[in-house]
């Protein structure tokens, strides 16, 4: 029986008004972080909306402790590897720290992302202190989304990765935020670590759709890391994580029986190897045989 999973199919990338519709429509979109070709080929073939090129990526394939490290070319040379892996998927690039903190540096950066990377639009962080960036790329006719809630980029004003929203006056904050977002034109938002509830009433109030990622079902899609619901990556599991598979304890077996193999001398045997003519083998072994004596 063959397990191995069935060639992609060509299929028609969502659009950003099939996004936006998406809140009026009722069909929750699936949104999916991956750091390579190989993880967007996944992605892909599996049918995600929207492979998302996260800046998480500072961690999960470069080992920082977060995601400040973070840099443009990083950024847009993973994003150019997915559209690879992906050509047929529509690509979210998410701004690095510090890439988009004046008009100028964000319209100069937004543009390296749709015209060297060929992504299909990007996302910065923040909700009122960013609206007039947020607008600026809009109107530049850079498709645009944001980040509220807990975000990454600010982490250190809130002490770590900490829940955000928990109080009536934080949710009404998180409200402005998601508000200036849409008033900036931009096609949606995300949502991090934000109590179910409070980011299913706010959901309620927008036109744009909401994704979520450890904010409930109320939003309107859902957004995890490739490498966190696969299992791939343990160095932590967040409580929104689910986990769909376990990659990484298949993989060490692998290469433990590998490691066994190749000690034991057992790994390459003539399955995994090369032959040659022996009429071949034998001109060769008195070629030698003449050079050592010579």
């Amino acid at each position: 029986m063959n397990d191995a999973p069935a060639p992609a199919q060509k299929r028609e990338k969502r659009s950003i008004t099939e996004i936006r519709d998406s809140k009026r429509t009722g069909e929750k979109m699936v949104y999916m972080s991956v750091p390579d070709y190989t993880s967007a080929k996944w992605a892909e073939m599996a049918g995600v909306d929207v492979a998302v090129v996260g800046d998480s990526l500072a961690m999960i394939a470069h080992g920082h402790a977060n995601t400040i490290p973070a840099t443009m070319d990083m950024m847009v040379m993973h994003a150019q590897a997915i559209r690879r892996g992906a050509p047929n998927t529509f690509v979210l690039g998410c701004m690095p720290y510090q890439s988009y903190h004046t008009v100028d540096r964000a319209l100069v950066n937004a543009t390296r992302f749709m015209q060297d990377a060929l992504t299909d639009a990007v996302k910065p962080q923040g909700g009122r202190s960013q609206a007039h960036i947020l607008k600026a790329l809009v109107d530049a006719g850079i498709p645009t989304a944001s980040h509220i809630g807990l975000t990454p980029h600010t982490i250190a004003n809130f002490g770590g990765f900490k829940i955000q929203g928990k109080t009536a006056d934080a949710a009404f904050k998180i409200l402005q935020d998601a508000l200036a977002i849409e008033d900036a034109g931009c096609f949606m938002l995300e949502f991090e670590a934000v109590p179910a509830r409070i980011a299913t009433l706010i959901s309620q109030q927008l036109t744009i759709p909401t994704i979520g990622i450890g904010a409930g079902v109320g939003t309107d899609g859902q957004i995890l890391l490739c490498h966190d619901l696969l299992g791939v990556f343990t160095d932590f599991k967040p409580k929104f994580t689910k986990r769909y598979a376990k990659l990484t304890e298949v993989a060490v077996a692998g290469i433990r029986e590998y490691v066994r193999e190749v000690k034991e001398g057992a790994f390459p045997d003539d399955d995994h190897s090369y032959s040659v003519k022996d009429e071949e083998y034998e001109k060769f072994a008195a070629m030698v045989e003449r050079r050592r004596q010579i």
